[in-house]
């Protein structure tokens, strides 16, 4: 490997970390919003649309991600292995991510054929665009420090896009539709896909390729599979992967019929007026009417504002659990904090279960502290899959550090196809009826507990699963030191 220890310029960390914050505009959407849309705004049924996220989900998974990541490893250009894919990526990423929200007149079967065309096309040119951006961050500089200091600005991006959907996407929709859904989706996706084109190349030509990977070692792609199917904590971490992240696509998906249909929109108007957010809103109202734009006032609608604020604060203690992850793993372990907290933020949850529709505080304070603690996870997730890779190089005397990454990014997409295809399924199979003014109570049911107790199960397995996985801190203290001494031994014989 020609490593390079150059440090990065800031306007390179910043270029390098729009990338994200445009993929994750429409990334978080699909999260979010995609069974929302489905069933609500292009009427489609709430079981079809189950099948459609499922399928195109795994397709992605286990068909996309191999493919894409066996011809980008192969790719050589004079713009490097890796850039040119933001470029070439970038208008496809944009026109699929406006087609994919739009809704043409067609009929029943027209619909199914047109969303499973256009997400299956959407999700092969995500992967696309997003493996060869991760993988870029590896050979932009061969400094392990600047490697970290590139992953903070590209976590700052991903937050800011993740604030942006969960808290301004559907008041957007509401307000450039004005009213209509199905026009205002239309225009909040034209505006992400013109912000993302330019963000992508952005991107492109402000990043460069630094690092020309070598071959280090003689191992064939059985010889890393024999590898992962004997290293327990890889397969320990892969189920934790999964589960997480179908708890995400799951309540992510959920918590919008949530407030539309379970909580009491009286009680919830009421809180907003109580905490003031009914006379900020209104301030800011003015101010836009001031200067001209009356078209983009907030909506009055208190169950938009409510999940709007519900997850804005959710977001910013997920932010401070974040700042407190760093400082707890090293005093007690990756291991035991990750379990510890993750714990915690699945107490909150369960909570949910015992709230009636008028218990709004309670549910925004339950949520407050569910992000807190689920915060202090996060940053713990990446490193102990990095661990594993360190783990696996320990046993073995080879490291296969892609293959272990892009495993688990395979285990990422089946937990959200699973958990995104979860969400409509539960939905058909309680009786839920689109966009209707008011839900059977077998559907407001079944929306209560999946938002409660369906969502902590995934949680709860990990929780179990962190009990299987040995590698604790002294065990992480002895791999580092023993690879340590090993390769300064390696280098001392060259």
């Amino acid at each position: 490997m020609n490593s390079t220890s150059q440090r990065l310029p800031v306007v390179e960390k910043i270029g390098y970390s729009l990338g994200d914050l445009s993929a994750n505009l429409i990334f978080q959407t699909l999260v979010t919003f995609l069974a929302f849309f489905y069933t609500d705004v292009f009427r489609i049924p709430a079981a079809t649309a189950a099948t459609i996220i499922f399928s195109v989900g795994i397709l992605g998974a286990f068909v996309f991600t191999p493919i894409i990541g066996l011809i980008a490893d192969r790719t050589h250009t004079r713009w490097g292995k890796f850039r040119p894919w933001i470029l070439w990526t970038a208008v496809p990423f944009g026109a699929l991510s406006l087609l994919a929200f739009s809704t043409p007149s067609l009929g029943e079967q027209g619909k199914v054929t047109y969303a499973l065309a256009t997400y299956s096309l959407l999700v092969l040119v995500y992967v696309a665009n997003n493996l060869p951006y991760s993988a870029l961050s590896g050979v932009l500089t061969g400094s392990m420090a600047e490697r970290n200091s590139l992953s903070s600005y590209r976590f700052v991006a991903v937050m800011v896009a993740q604030f942006i959907i969960q808290v301004l996407l559907l008041p957007l929709v509401l307000i450039l539709g004005n009213g209509d859904k199905a026009r205002g989706f239309h225009n909040t996706m034209t505006m992400f896909a013109i912000v993302g084109m330019v963000f992508f190349l952005i991107t492109f030509f402000t990043t460069k390729e630094r690092i020309v990977p070598t071959r280090e070692q003689t191992s064939s792609v059985r010889d890393d599979l024999a590898d992962l199917a004997r290293n327990r904590p890889w397969q320990i971490m892969l189920s934790v992967t999964v589960l997480l992240f179908i708890n995400l696509a799951l309540k992510g998906g959920m918590y919008i019929y949530y407030f539309k249909y379970y909580m009491s929109e009286t009680q919830l108007a009421a809180f907003l007026q109580h905490i003031g957010f009914n006379s900020l809103i209104a301030g800011l109202n003015k101010v836009l009417v001031g200067i001209g734009l009356t078209d983009f006032q907030w909506p009055k609608d208190a169950p938009t504002s409510a999940f709007s604020l519900f997850n804005a604060l959710g977001i910013i203690f997920m932010i401070v659990g974040i700042g407190f992850s760093k400082r707890l793993a090293d005093h007690f372990g990756k291991r035991d904090v990750f379990g510890g907290a993750l714990f915690a933020s699945t107490l909150f949850l369960l909570a949910f279960y015992f709230y009636s529709p008028d218990a709004v505080g309670l549910v925004v304070l339950s949520y407050v502290f569910h992000g807190f603690f689920y915060g202090i996870t996060i940053p713990l997730l990446w490193a102990m899959i990095a661990d594993v890779a360190d783990y696996s190089e320990w046993k073995n005397q080879r490291r296969a550090t892609a293959i272990i990454f892009s495993a688990m990014l395979c285990g990422l997409k089946v937990g959200l196809s699973v958990g995104g295809a979860l969400v409509a399924g539960i939905l058909a199979f309680y009786g839920y009826q689109p966009d209707a003014a008011t839900q059977s109570a077998d559907a407001v049911h079944g929306i209560h507990l999946t938002v409660s107790v369906l969502c902590s199960l995934p949680f709860l397995a990990a929780v179990v699963l962190m009990f299987l996985y040995g590698i604790d801190k002294p065990m992480e203290l002895r791999i580092e030191h023993e690879l340590d001494a090993r390769r300064l031994q390696a280098s001392m014989a060259s």
